[in-house]
């Protein structure tokens, strides 16, 4: 017998939804860095300088990966659409490469 937690939908629900949360909590991230435009170029500049750390670019990455799972799992699957959950999640792996390897 095959469990709900086992279905295609449930991990598109489960992905949908902590990509969501994932991209609620960098929303202030977000403003942060557009307040740095706002105080003026120096600070802007010195914003983006901080932004080429390995790590920020790896979490920059993840955010992109994050948004297109977020926009591509956000379908509401039945049995005959296991197909598009597969499709969904090969749209977020070719964003996230697309980005890094446009980097």
């Amino acid at each position: 017998m095959r469990t709900r937690r086992n279905h295609p939908a449930y991990w598109a629900f489960i992905v949908h939804r902590i990509s969501g949360v994932a991209l609620a909590l960098f929303l202030p991230i977000h403003f942060l860095a557009l307040g740095t435009a706002i105080r003026g170029e120096a600070a802007l500049g010195e914003f983006l300088r901080w932004s080429e750390q390995p790590l920020v670019v790896a979490a920059e990455w993840m955010l992109v990966m994050l948004l297109a799972a977020h926009l591509a799992g956000g379908l509401r699957l039945r049995e005959w659409q296991k197909s598009l959950a597969a499709a969904a999640a090969f749209f977020a792996v070719v964003a996230g490469l697309v980005f890094a390897l446009a980097r």
